[in-house]
């Protein structure tokens, strides 16, 4: 067989469902071999796109997602979305043709040195070379792709080596070895809790990556112990429970960031750093902090760790739990923490301003959607708001990138998150900056008949910069830009199109898109003035 047959039985192996991407000339051995497979390749608007839906149909599914370009232009598109996956840390293995050996020691069309292109925003990367060596290959990219933290591997392929014939089969694939903290570890982590008296625990989506939710809940509920949720970790424990201290993250002191004031140890649970730089939350470095998670924390000097939990993080935790045992604490700083989010969370169920206010726009989205649907958030002014006010039931219901932070990245994140989860509703939250950048996936989403909800907060401009600029400078500069009548742009994609022209209409709007039960465009025009409103509440809180 080619090798680009070999490469696919290896796919096919690996479990591969889907692979998304744009074909190219130097990967028509690698299509044509596609095409008589098991596996379905998903013909993306955009390479970036591709990478957008390959890692969060990975990060939904554990499994790492594929996606696929061509050299050149449509390496470098791929880029970006490869990057995205690896600093949000989810399972993702590219897949890039690349011209022949022949002409890669000189300069020659669209050839770039791919594989020092993506050294720095991949987990590992390597060309096959040899034709023999491709199932080796395959099965790295895919066993440290998969291997805590997740993250985003490379592989090269030039045409001349696609082309060849050769002998081989996929390897075997082994069960990852599980790792567990020492006794001693634990037992110290179980008297640095008993001691302190204001425990605070920071929780990071590592705790679904490790499948530990249970676990933490069990740990939670056992020690009393409140917990602060990153952009990515929302849902680990329901914002329903009165020991949630819902979502830090956002810029300036909020209700939730008093919890860091008051405590005198922070236990961080599956923790991702790029999210919420310890300087935010611990300026002094003074509060002491256990970490707990599948690998050592990067070297900051405001996160002091005084103890490291390291390995399986449901086998720790469940240790740690019964090592520690059952407390009781008085948590009523945190109660008074909590009601003061929830209370400005309920107080604009029944604002009727027009355009909408963001509150409402999020309070309206979560009284439809239930426990266990999901809500993207693309990159703006918006994410602030989901990330401070969209509450949680579960965890990856509400999807937040926020290592990379790409624009462009919900609605085709919708598309692999519908396909990864068929049965569940799903809606794709963008601004109008967001979606003009991958927007075009609109196509991708009506030929695969996928019923996701785009719901795109309209205010023609780039809201959060305008917000920075606002804070920073007292003004705004080029951040204004024209936009289409949207509503005739998604219906010539073939999406049922609606746009918002009073507060009162979004609810019922957001319930019919979820009952027709096919794709449809939601425009809604809203009133960002709530930002600088919210920079000056942010500054007049007194923990």
């Amino acid at each position: 067989m080619k090798v680009a047959e070999l490469l696919v039985k290896c796919l096919e192996q690996e479990g591969v469902e889907y692979v998304f991407g744009v074909p190219g000339e130097e990967n028509i051995d690698l299509m044509d071999a596609l095409y008589n497979s098991t596996i379905d390749f998903i013909v993306t608007r955009h390479e970036t796109s591709a990478a957008f839906m390959a890692g969060t149909y990975g990060r939904l599914t554990g499994k790492p997602g594929v996606c696929l370009a061509t050299l050149g232009p449509g390496a470098t598109n791929l880029m970006t979305g490869v990057a995205n996956a690896n600093m949000d840390h989810a399972p993702l293995v590219a897949i890039t043709g690349q011209a022949g050996l022949e002409r890669q020691h000189k300069v020659s069309h669209q050839y770039y040195d791919l594989i020092n292109m993506y050294e720095p925003v991949t987990k590992w990367n390597a060309q096959i070379k040899s034709a023999s060596i491709t199932p080796e290959v395959v099965r790295k990219a895919f066993q440290v792709a998969g291997q805590t933290k997740w993250g985003a591997t490379h592989i090269d392929l030039p045409e001349d080596i696609a082309s060849m014939e050769v002998d081989g089969k996929p390897l075997t694939i082994s069960n990852r070895p599980h790792t567990e903290a020492r006794e001693d570890i634990i037992e110290q982590a179980a008297d640095m809790i008993k001691q302190a008296e204001n425990p605070l625990i920071l929780a990071g989506n590592g705790i679904a990556r490790q499948q530990a939710v249970e676990e933490m809940r069990t740990f939670v509920n056992k020690t009393q112990i409140p917990v602060v949720h990153s952009f990515m970790g929302k849902g680990t424990v329901p914002w329903t429970n009165d020991l949630s201290l819902l979502t830090a993250g956002i810029g300036g002191k909020d209700y939730i960031t008093c919890g860091f004031d008051t405590s005198d140890l922070i236990i961080t649970i599956g923790f991702d750093m790029a999210e919420y730089p310890p300087k935010n939350w611990n300026p002094e470095g003074a509060t002491p902090i256990i970490h707990i998670d599948s690998e050592e924390a990067e070297t900051d000097e405001n996160y002091p760790v005084a103890l490291n939990v390291l390995g399986d993080m449901k086998a720790n935790l469940g240790q740690l739990t019964e090592t520690v045992g059952t407390q009781e604490r008085d948590s009523s700083w945190a109660a008074n923490v909590r009601k003061q989010a929830i209370d400005e969370f309920q107080s604009f169920r029944t604002n009727d301003h027009f355009p909408v206010k963001p509150q409402k726009i999020i309070a309206d989205l979560r009284s439809v959607l239930g426990e266990k649907d999901i809500s993207i958030s693309d990159v703006g002014a918006h994410k602030m708001w989901m990330a401070r006010m969209y509450h949680c039931h579960e965890p990856n219901t509400c999807l937040i990138s926020n290592g990379l932070a790409s624009m462009g990245v919900a609605v085709p994140s919708a598309i692999g998150a519908k396909m990864a989860n068929p049965d569940r509703n799903v809606v794709a939250v963008c601004g109008d900056g967001s979606f003009q950048m991958t927007g075009a996936e609109l196509e991708t989403a009506k030929r695969l008949n996928l019923p996701i909800i785009v719901l795109m907060w309209r205010d023609n401009g780039y809201g959060l910069i305008e917000w920075h600029q606002l804070k920073e400078f007292g003004q705004a500069s080029y951040i204004k830009f024209g936009n289409p009548d949207y509503q005739q742009l998604a219906a010539s994609y073939g999406f049922e199109a609606m746009t918002i022209q009073s507060a009162k209409e979004l609810k019922p709007a957001l319930e019919k898109a979820i009952s027709l039960n096919k794709p449809v465009f939601i425009d809604c025009p809203v009133d960002y003035s709530e930002n600088m409103k919210l920079t000056e509440k942010l500054g007049d809180i007194i923990c």
